[in-house]
């Protein structure tokens, strides 16, 4: 089985347009819990564009009343960002190699070029008992990298793989994704994913039972226009089962 942890960006995003809480980050996020997804993820931006430091806060305050479920907070580990996770210790932290400008996160860490300044970054998170997760692209020979400097899981990078989906391309795709969970694996990190992916193309990703947990948020919302969140969140479940 998989694991599903329903990203709230969007959520926040209609929130924030209004200047009030409606959509409420809370209750949506305990509406998904109470569906059966294993998390909440948020991905605080500088600008406090969708999710906030705020929420992040107030989501683990509500994960006490859920033992055995997870809060996954992702960003840039700048100053700020670091400040909020080390005191709210959630359950992950994606570090995710954002420029402040950014629009979405398109591309994972150069772990070579990187490594000095991230095995401090993940010293500190790991002291507090946080699994660290580093965001990277599927390419095998870099995923030892990222055990050397301290991480415990990767979330391996699928807008590659999303676009290649309906082309001709996909099982070139899809296994040069396993190879890099599978290095994973070999390295001794558990495998995430996320990005672009959604009910259509995630099953055959997870396929192999190399990944652990994925993130979805984007296509979720979208797609619950459509059908509804809680028809949405339960056939996520039911596919990733």
């Amino acid at each position: 089985m998989t694991h599903l942890s329903v990203n709230l960006n969007k959520i926040g995003l209609l929130r924030n347009s209004r200047g009030r809480d409606y959509p409420s980050m809370l209750t949506m996020a305990q509406r998904t819990l109470d569906l059966g997804a294993f998390g909440i993820t948020i991905h605080p931006r500088p600008d406090q564009r969708h999710a906030t430091y705020r929420d992040a806060y107030d989501i683990k305050e509500l994960l006490k009343q859920y033992p055995g479920r997870e809060l996954n907070i992702e960003g840039f580990p700048d100053e700020k960002f670091l400040e909020v996770v080390l005191e709210v210790e959630p359950d992950q932290c994606t570090l995710v190699p954002d420029d402040p400008n950014q629009l979405t996160s398109d591309h994972g860490w150069n772990v070579a070029r990187d490594q000095d300044a991230l095995r401090s970054v993940v010293a500190k998170l790991r002291e507090k008992n946080i699994r660290v997760v580093l965001f990277m692209d599927p390419i095998p020979e870099n995923m030892a990298l990222v055990k050397a400097v301290g991480a415990d899981r990767v979330e391996l990078y699928t807008e590659a793989y999303a676009n290649a989906y309906h082309t001709d391309r996909i099982e070139q795709i899809n296994q040069q994704y396993q190879a890099a969970a599978q290095a994973a694996l070999d390295s001794g990190l558990g495998v995430n994913a996320g990005h672009d992916l959604d009910l259509e193309n995630v099953a055959l990703l997870c396929a192999g039972k190399r990944i652990t947990e994925v993130s979805i948020g984007h296509a979720l919302t979208i797609e619950a226009l459509d059908s509804g969140w809680d028809n949405v969140v339960k056939k996520y479940l039911e596919i990733l089962s």
